[in-house]
């Protein structure tokens, strides 16, 4: 009887209650779905914001703790779940972005006629497993976190039925992902076959003092095969691919979700693989990732650069291929972290990053949506004289763009970008600054170009738009001028609120800079 108490563990349900609670409320709202009329569906979105904003607020009571529970009774510091700094960082930003992204949610429902209790169930049960990965710490949950991150949302790329262009970006998310799950689970094995265990702590330990030449041959197969898994996830180049097609096929706040929401998953796994499992490989994976590094952030702008303005649905391709530039930004800290002696200080840059790049994203496509809802091609074009139609709105939109480019007033952008470009330069990457440097610049052309068309004349723009064809409001070249959705006006509010605050007092987030988080 002995033997068995003392196998049995206690579970801290406080640590646990961020993604605990966004996975009741999404069984709540799958329930109240059977019960609740047509008429009333909409009351499901408002369940489901409340939820999210319930979860965040469960982050408050856990601050300045490092509470862990699922423990071995052997081992009373070898955790699967780890409530500290890290996890509470991400698990912010991920419930912050899939609030937004609720918000960004409520009136496009009813614009495309999605089905409610589906949406909101499958939104909400993949930011409880957004939320679950930054704590995951062993690979078992590390990857059952990062399922239920990802199954929901090919549902929701595919959830305008019907669509050519929906169930097209749904398919190639699914196979794509399911590729990557593949290749990480065969390296999971090969990791749990070569050092018996599944715990990150018990795998760094191990690693380093393999006593057969052949089983750390298979590590070596793992540690490969973890991190290119992880690059699929993360959209790094060349497992990139899916990532444009993906973000058009997309209801636009989906979209928005995976760039942000679904990079933090992605980010964060690889950080806690690298640094807390495979700290003994860093000669590997450090140059591996510093080359992935430079090879994301060249593909993403360049693509990005050839973008056509007239193309249909030119603005959410090129915030697709923005966002692939972006990951090649946030990889470089990672990679840098594999040459220092204190990697936990290194990744910081990449969450003070990603804090940053998270706000100002979803606020450029909380404005995406707006237009699109007059403009369904959402061309770039189709933003010529938004600031005479919406002087707001535009004006949000430009300081949105001026962020990712890192140029003023967007002071926060270029503050990241600073502390990203000084770990690359502290760790002796001085070839990946300066690749940085150069992509930085080529990214300002397009972000630039951008903002100049929201305050070019409507009148400049006639005539671009496929003439008799289209709407009288493509045909002068102006945004129809509509009632913004409430809903939809206190997203990018929030989203500028945000930005304006991080860029007046930078600190915010940049301490995050110089702090060890795990």
């Amino acid at each position: 009887m002995s033997t068995v108490t003392s196998l049995v563990q206690s579970v801290d349900w406080l640590a646990l209650a961020p993604p605990t609670v966004a996975a009741a409320v999404a069984l709540v709202v799958l329930v109240a779905d059977l019960f609740l009329p047509a008429a009333r569906k909409p009351l499901l979105g408002w369940i489901a914001t409340a939820g999210l904003a319930l979860a965040a607020l469960f982050l408050l009571p856990l601050l300045g703790e490092d509470r862990r529970t699922f423990c071995l009774p052997a081992h009373p510091d070898v955790c699967s779940y780890v409530a500290d700094p890290f996890t509470l960082v991400i698990q912010f930003l991920v419930l912050g972005g899939a609030l937004l992204t609720a918000l960004l949610s409520i009136d496009i429902l009813k614009d495309h006629d999605l089905p409610s209790g589906e949406y909101w169930f499958l939104l909400l049960s993949s930011a409880s497993g957004a939320a679950l990965l930054p704590a995951s710490r062993d690979l078992a949950t590390l990857v059952i976190a990062l399922e239920v991150a990802s199954l929901p949302a090919f549902a929701l790329v595919g959830l305008r039925r019907g669509d050519r262009l929906s169930s097209e970006a749904a398919l190639k998310f699914f196979l794509s992902s399911v590729a990557a799950t593949a290749v990480m689970l065969l390296g999971v094995s090969f990791l749990y076959a070569a050092t018996g265990s599944l715990h990150l702590s018990q795998v760094a330990d191990a690693l380093t003092a393999l006593p057969d030449p052949r089983l750390a041959t298979l590590a070596s197969a793992g540690v490969a095969l973890t991190l290119v898994g992880f690059a699929f996830k993360t959209a790094a180049a060349p497992f990139h691919f899916w990532v444009p097609d993906t973000y058009v096929g997309a209801p636009l706040p989906i979209a928005g979700y995976l760039s942000v929401v679904g990079k933090a998953v992605g980010f964060s796994g690889l950080i806690l693989v690298t640094v807390q499992g495979f700290p003994s490989y860093a000669n590997v994976w450090g140059p591996a990732l510093a080359v992935l590094a430079a090879l994301t952030m060249t593909v993403g702008n360049v693509a990005a650069l050839r973008q056509d303005p007239r193309r249909a649905h030119s603005a959410v391709r090129l915030l697709a291929w923005s966002s692939v530039g972006q990951a090649g930004y946030l990889l470089v800290p990672i990679a840098a972290a594999g040459y220092t002696d204190d990697p936990a200080h290194a990744i910081g840059s990449t969450v003070a990053y990603a804090l940053m790049y998270a706000a100002v994203n979803l606020g450029a496509f909380a404005v995406a949506a707006l237009v699109a809802r007059t403009r369904p091609a959402n061309r770039i074009t189709d933003y010529r004289g938004l600031y005479h139609q919406r002087p707001v709105v535009a004006l949000a939109l430009g300081f949105f763009l001026l962020c990712l480019a890192g140029l003023p007033p967007g002071i926060i952008g270029l503050f990241a970008k600073v502390t990203v470009f000084s770990v690359a330069v502290d760790a002796g990457l001085a070839w990946l600054a300066v690749i940085m440097a150069v992509n930085v610049v080529i990214a300002l052309y397009y972000y630039l170009q951008w903002t100049t068309v929201l305050f070019r004349g409507a009148d400049e723009g006639a005539g671009e738009a496929e003439g008799a064809k289209a709407p009288e409001a493509a045909r002068t070249g102006q945004p129809s001028r509509t009632r913004i959705p409430a809903p939809l006006a206190t997203a990018i509010a929030l989203a500028t609120v945000l930005g304006i605050a991080l860029s007046g007092a930078p600190q915010l987030v940049l301490r995050f800079a110089s702090g060890a988080l795990l």
